[in-house]
């Protein structure tokens, strides 16, 4: 396949308000998550990022988690996280 990947995790998608830092910069950036998955998340801002920049998100119901994003399509973008985060049940 010319090189599409194809994920076998399942998403959900959801519509979450959540803050997002960059890398160490203490300043949150409220974004939009648009699907959300055991393994990563879409989400949607004004936050500044490019592939391989260190996020941390604070999800609600789920905590503080941090991850790298993998691929920006503005104002869209995703991140694989570092672990595994349970989902949120619908």
């Amino acid at each position: 396949m010319s090189g599409v990947q194809r994920r076998s995790v399942e998403r959900e998608g959801v519509f979450l308000l959540a803050d997002a830092r960059v890398g160490r910069d203490p300043a949150q950036h409220r974004i939009k998550v648009r699907n959300l998955s055991q393994r990563g998340l879409m989400g949607e801002g004004p936050v500044q990022v490019t592939s391989g920049t260190r996020v941390s998100i604070d999800l609600p119901e789920v905590g503080s988690v941090v991850g790298t994003v993998v691929w920006v399509q503005q104002p869209r973008f995703g991140v694989a996280f570092d672990e595994e985060v349970e989902r949120l049940s619908a």
